[in-house]
């Protein structure tokens, strides 16, 4: 009997949840109203007890406040339903959907910036000896563009953090590209794996790489690039190669100017 009177508990219990979630938020506080001015009165009985059986209330009973209960009235929320989309949920779908046309849009202003330089080298014949020495890809950090040594076109002079004119024109024609997008700019330094020749000194490919970074910081900036976007400026020296199967390739002597994805606008 016990267990019967227990499955069947269960399940009004259970039908009360089905029945609370099924209805709408009006009829929920309607009948949350209904019952609202309800009080529950706590009583003393019994043949034995000092009252004979009369419910005592908090002011019947103020002076027998050791052998008595107040009324106690309940005043509880009322229950919400279990249907549609709350508000912050449609605020969080929202500001999903302005992240992805912003990404979009920030995409097409990669595809854009990398067509105007390939374009502007082919126009142009003075730039046709650098057209080799700048490599245009997109990766998870942002639109890159790296000046590159070929065999037999240095960018700068040998050991040296001094920019030759060719990559003085090749960072000018990247400048007037980046300077008209909002993106934040990092820029990287990287040497082949042939060991500084003064490297008993302690300036080694790591400060030679970190230099040639800096160099083109400084020329970014004197072609209109604000300094504010410059967010990093690091030298790699010859840990990250271009060609990682010939590790002295002079292509791996480079200088990376990334646009740092995501960083360009924000979600209103």
């Amino acid at each position: 009997m016990a267990y019967a009177d227990f499955v069947t508990a269960m399940m009004a219990f259970f039908l009360l949840l089905w029945l609370l979630n099924s209805v709408t938020q009006e009829q929920l506080e309607g009948i949350s109203n209904y019952f609202a001015p309800a009080s529950i009165a706590v009583t003393t009985s019994g043949s034995g007890g000092m009252f004979g059986g009369t419910a005592v209330t908090a002011d019947q009973g103020a002076g027998l406040a050791e052998t008595s209960s107040p009324t106690v009235t309940l005043d509880l929320p009322p229950p919400e339903a279990g249907s549609g989309p709350t508000e912050s949920t449609e605020d969080a779908v929202s500001e999903d959907q302005a992240e992805k046309v912003l990404a979009e849009k920030e995409e097409q202003q990669f595809d854009d910036a990398a067509r105007e330089i390939r374009e502007t080298l082919e126009k142009l014949p003075q730039l046709k000896e650098i057209a080799g020495s700048l490599v245009i890809d997109q990766t998870a950090e942002g639109l890159r563009v790296q000046v590159v040594d070929q065999e037999g076109v240095a960018m700068f002079s040998s050991g040296s953090a001094t920019m030759l004119g060719r990559t003085h024109r090749a960072i000018d024609l990247v400048a007037k590209v980046i300077a008209k997008l909002p993106n934040e700019i990092s820029i990287t330094g990287h040497t082949d794996a042939v060991k500084y020749a003064g490297g008993e000194t302690g300036y080694t490919n790591w400060e030679l790489s970190a230099d040639r970074a800096n160099s083109t910081r400084r020329a970014l900036i004197q072609a209109g690039v604000s300094p504010e976007r410059l967010a990093k400026v690091v030298g790699a020296a010859d840990q990250d190669p271009l060609v990682s199967d010939d590790p002295r390739n002079p292509r791996n002597r480079r200088i990376a100017i990334v646009l740092l994805r995501g960083t360009g606008q924000t979600v209103e």
